[in-house]
């Protein structure tokens, strides 16, 4: 297991050891030992599979503290482009974004630390996308920012015409006033 470090403190990428060969492969999605060692000790106690259509955007999500999340996210079939946004009032990339293509190919993972808003789109004809919590899905302390933020201008690499986006997520508050408590 390879861990790479991204320009935003804290966020990391996380590359498994694949096994090829003529049967086809073979990796450690998570390995609580591996991660311990390389300074990564959170307990993650939920999994969430969502499967997405070409062109759907998920998110920008995140929970307040005391509720908030740290995740692990990758993609088991298909491609995503996954965003994770810093929240972090303290932090010096506050309300920078980092965006990775993840896909079946890569096999590359995301940890994403509390204190970020986190959202994909969907780049194949269809995703299935899994993550792991450290904290149990709280609806009330569930947030959200909009996608298109101006303030943010995320290139989500797929046309804002073709996007499917959720009711929900079209009424997210823009980053300038979303809650977060970070």
């Amino acid at each position: 297991m390879n861990i790479i470090e991204t320009p935003i403190k804290g966020l990391l990428i996380i590359e498994p050891k694949v096994f090829k060969d003529e049967r086809g492969y073979f990796l450690e999605c998570y390995n609580s030992t591996q991660l311990l060692e390389k300074g990564i000790s959170n307990i993650f106690v939920q999994d969430n599979e969502s499967k997405s259509a070409r062109g759907t955007i998920r998110g920008l999500h995140y929970q307040l503290a005391p509720y908030a999340q740290t995740k692990l996210v990758r993609v088991i079939t298909g491609s995503v482009y996954d965003v994770a946004v810093d929240l972090r009032f303290n932090s010096p990339t506050f309300g920078k974004w980092f965006g990775i293509e993840l896909n079946e190919d890569n096999k590359l993972q995301l940890l994403i630390p509390r204190g970020f808003a986190h959202g994909f789109s969907v780049l194949s004809d269809y995703t299935v996308f899994s993550y792991k919590c450290d904290q149990i899905y709280n609806p009330q302390a569930e947030r959200g920012i909009r996608f298109d933020d101006q303030y943010l201008n995320i290139d989500w690499k797929i046309n804002k015409e073709e996007a499917i986006i959720s009711s929900k997520d079209l009424q997210q508050a823009d980053f300038g006033n979303a809650e977060f408590n970070f």
